[in-house]
């Protein structure tokens, strides 16, 4: 396999050049600017708007507040819990309220300064303890279930008490693992208008374009064929445009309502306050491990406040333990969470959604297991590892495994074996591994309908036109399809056109969340140039009078080896195969097979494919001021197969470059002050890694080549990120002997762990 390996990213020089769209790229004749009158309260019940000031102001053309929109929404079907602008009371600060449309967004601006609301202030809730106190205020008093806990998942498997009586050694301790937000470089947008036909035409920078069609037709009771949501370029989003936004919905009815185009581009500010990141978490785990280093159980607990809404909390009550049962061999384990409401702006996914969190304890209490043992982690983690062709204790399936080839590969590049313990004062290296998803078994509303398609046309030209409605983030889906038909057709890259997310003109996918595209869509394409290169063999097998399976496509040539007679290039090729079968099309499509339906309730965790990593960081300590330096990483990852291993290390530097971040840098998010207001929504407050933050990243690939994926290929672009921040808590310990239990590692939590360590040791010697 060659073709997906060489040529240029087939979408890259728009984009470095400039000639890429984005939404704030676009402009219409007679456009109207959307802005949001935002809530100055976290908790509060809205007593009356006044827009009389508003709508006088010379151009102003319309005014929208909760009363214009009768339905709730939710991304995921059982948790409409969302309005489009607050409805008779606010739940954040920041929540929008009050949407203006104006010839001019500063014209916008003005008018939401001049809008009156009256609030009735309520008591915020803004803790665990908080949430889960029940003589604490409702923040939805509306559900069924009068409490302030949206989801509490319990599950078991195996006999968590037996396993616990087994164990030689029990490590028990509580972690705290901070929220953060994505910070993509587009904030997000949207372009909503009516076209000719009437129909609702959206451009929107998002992960999900099926969803947000879905919801926009639902919300505003359309035929969805009348509705066309087209997804532009995106200028990343990391799971931050997964959701369906208010400023999408509302942009739609303001179109509707005047006949024009609307744009809406939220600012810097605006994208803090629409959040949807990483939910903070604080975790109990409890691990039971016998003198030879068997893991004899787990018993963990999570407690997750996520913000005033769902979002994609129930999804995340369930990521919170489900991979907890890789990549390490376990029978016996119980976990418990709950995702609370709290009066703070929503959570959501972030890149490695819900998986990040639990990772960084276990992997921290591996490495505490280890030492207590007086093992080396490495081999402790190494005799613990599980197997292809095996199924977890909760039913996760495995069909590949490169963790001991990842193991191996880090340990060999980092020389760990050989620093451990052995580096000069104040510098330290750590290990950890993780394990990942290759896409969600099911989809976010229940069909059995396939979850990614894919449609090739191809013509005289010899230009080969791929449909697909997966949605390019800058992850490198479109150049994924183009390397999977190229590679079945024998053909560059470069001859591929790639048509993405354009719900009248392209097959449904499902999106970009859970690392589901290179397994879904790379499937689809497959099958698609499956049947076109059947076509191409069978009118050249009767041109030629050959067997079918003699004729090869490779090098922009069809040919028979060894036969010069029998060689053509791929365009006459094509001529050919349209003389016999007419215009030339082909569908692909792809439905994950049906696996982990053992227990109950599992619709969350079972994937087609695991992919593995495992990394080492090294870092120094300065012990007076508490500041880390980190001197280096080192990330191999189990990818399957890699066809683009350009993108496949780019995308392991991007998980490696933003858990530095959540290890050393990024928690403001969820810092208030009183009163529920946001502490840092700018970039000049909320802090990530620069170039000089980030260390030198060395990145190795593993190819297990998974039975089942594209290729062979697997998950690349979210696993790699779940080692990285236990690996620099466990190199922090090497460093100091002291762990740190709660990220990020701040130079005052540092220095005050050091001192305290020191105190603690001049005791002992004084009790002496």
């Amino acid at each position: 396999m060659t073709a997906g390996k060489l040529g240029r990213k087939i979408d890259g020089l728009p984009k470095i050049t400039g000639h890429a769209q984005y939404v704030a790229d676009m402009k219409r004749p007679r456009m109207l600017h959307g802005k949001f009158l935002r809530s100055p309260h976290p908790h509060a019940n809205i007593v009356s708007i006044d827009l009389s000031k508003a709508l006088a102001l010379e151009g102003v053309q319309l005014a929208l507040t909760g009363d214009d929109f009768d339905q709730s929404f939710g991304v995921i079907p059982v948790a409409q819990d969302e309005w489009v602008l607050a409805k008779k009371k606010v739940r954040y600060v920041g929540e929008p309220v009050v949407a203006i449309f104006a010839t001019d967004p500063l014209i916008a601006i003005e008018a939401c300064e001049l809008v009156e609301v009256e609030y009735e202030e309520l008591e915020g809730i803004f803790t665990i303890e908080d949430a889960l106190n029940k003589e604490k205020p409702l923040i939805h008093p509306e559900r069924r279930k009068a409490s302030n806990v949206l989801r509490r998942v319990h599950q078991k498997y195996g006999d968590i008490e037996a396993g616990m009586a087994e164990a030689d050694l029990i490590i028990e301790d509580t972690y705290e693992y901070p929220g953060s937000t994505h910070v993509p470089l587009e904030t997000h947008a949207c372009l909503a208008e009516i076209e000719a036909d009437g129909k609702v035409l959206l451009y929107t920078s998002t992960q999900i374009p099926h969803y947000v069609h879905r919801a926009i037709a639902k919300m505003f009771e359309l035929d969805p064929a009348r509705v066309r949501v087209i997804k532009p370029e995106v200028g990343a989003g990391y799971g931050g445009k997964s959701d369906v936004f208010s400023h999408e919905y509302v942009s739609v009815a303001a179109a509707m309502k005047t006949g024009r185009p609307v744009r809406f581009v939220l600012d810097r500010e605006e994208v803090f306050y629409t959040h949807r990141g990483r939910h903070p978490v604080r975790m109990h785990l409890k691990l039971g491990i016998s003198n030879d280093g068997r893991i004899t159980g787990i018993d963990f607990e999570a407690l997750a406040p996520g913000g005033a809404y769902a979002s994609y909390g129930v999804v995340t009550s369930y990521y919170l333990g489900v991979f907890m049962t890789l990549p390490y061999k376990l029978d016996n384990y119980r976990f418990t969470s709950q995702r609370l409401y709290t009066n703070a702006p929503p959570c959501g996914p972030k890149r490695g959604h819900g998986a990040i969190q639990p990772r960084f304890a276990l992997e921290m209490a591996i490495d505490k297991a280890a030492r207590a043992l007086d093992m080396d982690p490495a081999d402790f983690r190494m005799m613990n590892i599980i197997e292809s062709g095996t199924e977890t204790a909760n039913g996760l399936r495995i069909t590949s495994v490169g963790m001991k080839e990842c193991l191996e590969k880090v340990l060999e590049v980092s020389d760990y074996k050989e620093k451990l313990g052995k580096l000069p004062a104040g510098k330290g290296i750590g290990l950890a591994l993780s394990a990942y998803m290759s896409g969600a078994l099911h989809p976010i509303y229940q069909n059995q309908m396939p979850q990614s398609g894919v449609q090739l046309r191809l013509d005289r030209s010899g230009e080969i036109t791929i449909l697909s409605g997966t949605a390019d983030i800058g992850q490198g889906s479109n150049h994924l399809l183009a390397a999977c038909v190229a590679e079945r057709l024998g053909v560059s890259t470069d001859r591929c056109r790639v048509i993405e997310a354009d719900t009248s003109l392209t097959p449904v996918d499902l999106g970009s969340y859970s690392s589901r595209v290179t397994f879904f869509a790379g499937n689809a394409a497959l099958m698609a140039a499956d049947k076109i290169l059947l076509m191409i063999r069978e009118a050249l097998a009767e041109k030629w009078d050959v067997a079918m399976d003699s004729i090869e496509l490779a090098d922009e040539r069809v040919f028979v080896p060894g036969d010069e007679d029998k060689n053509m290039d791929f365009m006459r090729a094509l001529w050919v195969t349209e003389e016999k079968f007419g215009t030339l099309g082909a569908t692909g499509w792809y439905k994950p097979p049906k696996i982990g339906n053992r227990f109950k309730r599992q619709s969350v965790g079972p994937s087609p494919a695991y992919s593995f990593t495992a990394q080492v960081a090294e870092l120094t300590v300065d012990e007076e001021t508490g500041i880390v330096s980190i001197d280096k990483i080192w990330a191999v990852h189990d990818c399957g197969y890699a066809i683009s291993p350009t993108i496949c290390e780019g995308q392991i530097e991007g998980c490696v470059y933003m858990g530095v971040g959540e290890a050393l840098l990024e928690e403001d998010t969820f810092i208030y002050r009183p009163k529920g207001v946001y502490r840092t929504p700018s970039l000049l407050e909320y802090r990530i890694p620069t170039s000089v933050d980030t260390p030198p990243i060395e990145v190795h690939l593993v190819e297990s080549h998974d039975p089942e994926g594209p290729l062979g290929a697997k998950e690349a672009g979210e696993g790699p990120q779940l080692s990285t921040v236990p690996a620099v808590a466990n190199a922090l310990y090497d460093a100091t002997g002291v762990w740190f239990n709660s990220a990020p590692f701040y130079p005052d939590r540092v220095l005050k762990g050091i001192e305290r360590a020191k105190r603690q040791a001049e005791r002992r010697l004084v009790a002496r």
